[in-house]
């Protein structure tokens, strides 16, 4: 990648899980000094503060199917505003989180400046869940549940128009590390016709065909990808301090192959890392890991 201005916004959202600690994510990633590591890189470097969220404990949700949906959504709709200006100027947003339904404000942003310019992106979205649940399908009504789904025109108005219109074609968009799925989540999938890569995929191909196949699908016909990075598609083991942690992710070394070639393709257009909860983890680990994600991203190299 260029080495363009590094604009990373901090989104303190925990409305879209359904209870605290993944709001606190954006504080402890800060604490790892990431922006002096990536200003180590050769990065022009700007920490742009937090996008404002409301606090759980002051409101009602009205919707069960899909709760906080209005405030999500205004978070979302600021976020995305912040996003298209940083591409709008040739910067490069790095949004950290927070829980995955900030996706839906990132993409959509992201979309807008393209669209514009009537191209079309990809999306990598890197996790343990689908994301793909809708109101009518979800089991507890938390919208980080849904925001891949939302992005690909499922689900509620007030998320799926976030960019003015669908935001992301089928052909366009990879799953990686899937391993656990609600019932609704795998007829919506399997009806929507995206790409997927479960870790049954990942242990039978290794981790190098499986990105090299993702990253070929994303930039085809494209002017790039985002890459939306939930941390727990990554082991317990490896991170510890997620919003909802799955047995059996992906290791330490298959995590950074990833981001390895994702900056060695110089196709990623946006990135965001997503639920990190220094509430359950063990010395920050999973922040610091996620701060050395990011710079393997940016283009860290071993030699």
């Amino acid at each position: 990648m260029t080495k363009k201005k590094v604009c990373m916004h901090g989104v303190p959202m925990d409305l879209g899980r359904g209870h605290r600690g993944v709001d606190m994510g954006p504080s402890a990633v800060r604490i790892t000094n990431l922006g002096k590591a990536i200003e180590r890189l050769g990065y022009p470097f700007e920490d742009r503060g937090n996008v404002p969220v409301e606090i759980s404990q002051r409101l009602t949700s009205e919707n069960e199917s899909a709760r906080f949906l209005g405030p999500i959504a205004e978070c979302c709709g600021l976020l995305r505003d912040k996003v298209k200006a940083d591409l709008d100027a040739g910067h490069f947003p790095l949004v950290i989180g927070g829980d995955h339904s900030i996706a839906i404000g990132t993409i959509a942003g992201i979309v807008q400046h393209y669209r514009a310019k009537n191209e079309e992106i990809g999306v990598i979205w890197f996790d343990a869940h689908g994301d793909m649940n809708t109101p009518d399908s979800s089991p507890s009504g938390n919208v980080h549940g849904m925001p891949l789904a939302s992005c690909l025109g499922y689900g509620a108005p007030e998320l799926t128009g976030m960019a003015g219109e669908t935001m992301l074609k089928p052909e366009n968009v990879v799953l990686i590390g899937i391993r656990e799925l609600d019932k609704g989540e795998r007829k919506l999938i399997r009806e929507s016709g995206i790409t997927v890569f479960t870790m049954h995929d990942i242990d039978r191909d290794g981790m190098a065909s499986v990105v090299a196949k993702a990253i070929e699908i994303v930039t085809t016909g494209t002017v790039g990808f985002h890459l939306s990075f939930d941390l727990d598609g990554c082991d317990p083991e490896v991170a510890p301090g997620v919003g909802t942690p799955v047995p059996g992710g992906v290791n330490y070394r298959e995590s950074h192959y990833l981001m390895e070639a994702v900056a060695k393709s110089g196709k990623m257009i946006g990135l965001e890392m997503t639920e990190v909860d220094p509430v359950i983890d063990t010395g920050n680990k999973t922040a610091k890991f996620t701060k050395q994600l990011v710079l393997s991203a940016l283009g860290k190299r071993i030699l």
